[in-house]
């Protein structure tokens, strides 16, 4: 999880479209990045309005990160190489506390 919380702080300022669990999707410009996912967008706009008349007001806003389902990211923005290497590296350091006995596995049921 620490890795896109990383990764969705370097694309602070940039624009993205965060689909909800509802289909519900939105555009805007990233704001904000919790440890829990959570995003504030600022610009908002709905992506398909006449679906979502009464979303039309809406300019700015707080999405809880367990109702998102997808957030398309700028592909000039996203380097590959980049999070190849911090999911070897945490899985590596996974590997390690598990060999060790000090790793904690939580499981979330939806």
């Amino acid at each position: 999880m620490a890795i896109f919380y990383s990764f969705f702080k370097t694309l602070i300022g940039k624009e993205i479209v965060v689909e909800l669990k509802n289909d519900l999707q939105l555009q805007g410009t990233l704001h904000s990045v919790d440890q829990y996912l959570n995003i504030k967008l600022t610009n908002v706009r709905v992506v398909h309005r006449e679906r979502y008349p009464h979303m039309n007001s809406v300019r700015n806003c707080f999405v809880r990160g367990s109702v998102v389902r997808y957030v398309q990211l700028p592909a000039a923005d996203v380097d590959v190489d980049v999070l190849h290497d911090a999911t070897r590296v945490e899985a590596r350091a996974l590997k390690a506390a598990a060999a060790a006995g000090t790793l904690a596995v939580r499981v979330r049921w939806r």
